[in-house]
């Protein structure tokens, strides 16, 4: 069966996020008011072969623990959906 994972990572909000302010910095120089805290993330979509989707969600949440975050500054949501 086949797949589609949808992973989102940010940054903590614990840990400053420089893009994010960057971004509100520009926002509010530009004259837009009443604009909070931003932050900025990675969308990831990966399409995956598993017998199920439990076994697709196990699958993601390895790569993603290996290779697509880093557990200390940033929090991962992931969400497993059929290909059709």
């Amino acid at each position: 069966m086949h797949f589609i994972a949808a992973i989102n990572v940010r940054f903590k909000k614990s840990v400053l996020e420089p893009q994010g302010a960057a971004i509100q910095l520009a926002l509010e120089e530009t004259g837009h008011k009443g604009i909070g805290l931003i932050r900025v993330g990675k969308h990831i979509e990966i399409d995956v072969e598993a017998d199920s989707e439990e076994d697709a969600l196990k699958k993601i949440e390895s790569i993603s623990e290996e290779l697509l975050y880093n557990p200390v500054m940033e929090v991962c949501e992931i969400s497993i959906s059929e290909k059709k």
